[in-house]
């Protein structure tokens, strides 16, 4: 809005929260509608005279795609078929973002992995489905007529975060400040990338096209392991003497099934268009933690 763009959004508030984009309502530039993209009448008012659409909606619940993988499908894939659909009805616009995962690679052989890295062998239920939707969105750009951009996302962290593994040490210390349950061996190891990083790179909202589709990964340079993350944590909430409990996790120390235990992505290709990380992964980890301790006032004395 701050570049003079008229901005609707669509959302269920299924997990986030109106008070995120309070300031915003009532701005002239500015539409929030309360709806799903399970509902095509709800698509079609959003999207109605709009050119360019980001599509972020998905339940991004790796471990759940195990015990409720029609939810995954639900919400991934046929919230997706939906807004094509919707877009496609339009034909008026002419670019379509979308975000993807890291988890499409399933266990790449290659690290860093490349956006041409092949065979995707997804090894979750949520990583066939964000494949799923690459496949549905690259068909309908060069069948109707749009350009389409798709970010593979490493794990994108911040503030607000109600999921994933720092909000969850949080939550467990907070119960029990003198032990840590940890899943997995924790040797996992991921690129992490801060919220900020991530919506600068999303906004070049396709810059440097060079054909219809066009794929990149968007994480940091490096890595952490879970193990580091949870000593963070631990030092940023003042907690001594914490001792670490590592479940062990299956299949050779991942955390749960459908998990993958290394990855790191090649991101040499949106830096070529003049974006690059603030923050290393570790660097992320912190100011996360340091968001999410402020805002929910979790520190102990």
């Amino acid at each position: 809005m701050g570049r003079g763009f008229n901005v609707r959004v669509i959302d269920n508030l299924s997990s986030g929260s109106i008070r995120n984009i309070e300031r915003w309502l009532g701005y002239p530039r500015f539409t929030f509608l309360r709806g799903d993209l399970l509902r095509p009448e709800d698509i079609a008012k959003v999207i109605k005279d709009c050119k360019v659409v980001y599509h972020l909606a998905a339940n991004p619940e790796v471990r759940t795609s195990y015990t409720s993988p029609d939810t995954h499908f639900q919400e991934n894939v046929l919230a997706t078929y939906n807004l094509l659909e919707g877009v496609r009805k339009t034909g008026k616009i002419n670019t379509l973002v979308f975000t993807s995962s890291s988890t499409v690679y399933g266990e790449a052989v290659k690290i860093p992995t490349p956006e041409d890295y092949a065979p995707l062998e997804p090894i979750s239920v949520y990583g066939a489905t964000k494949l799923a939707c690459e496949a549905l969105i690259t068909s309908y750009a060069h069948m109707y007529g749009f350009r389409a951009v798709i970010y593979r996302l490493a794990n994108v962290i911040g503030p607000r975060s109600q999921r994933g593994v720092i909000h969850d040490f949080v939550q467990k210390l907070k119960g029990n400040p003198k032990e840590l349950e940890v899943l997995g061996n924790g040797e996992q190891r991921k690129s992490y990338l801060y919220v900020d990083d991530c919506v600068r790179a999303l906004l070049l909202g396709g810059q440097g096209f060079r054909r219809q589709v066009e794929v990149f990964n968007l994480g940091s340079e490096d890595w952490v392991d879970v193990k580091t993350i949870a000593e963070i944590v631990i030092e940023e909430m003042g907690l001594e003497g914490v001792k670490l409990r590592f479940t062990g996790g299956v299949n050779g120390g991942r955390g749960w099934k459908g998990d993958v235990k290394d990855m790191l992505l090649d991101v040499r290709k949106i830096m070529s268009l003049g974006w690059r990380p603030s923050y290393n992964s570790a660097e992320a980890v912190r100011l996360s933690v340091r968001a999410l301790l402020k805002e929910h006032k979790l520190t102990h004395e």
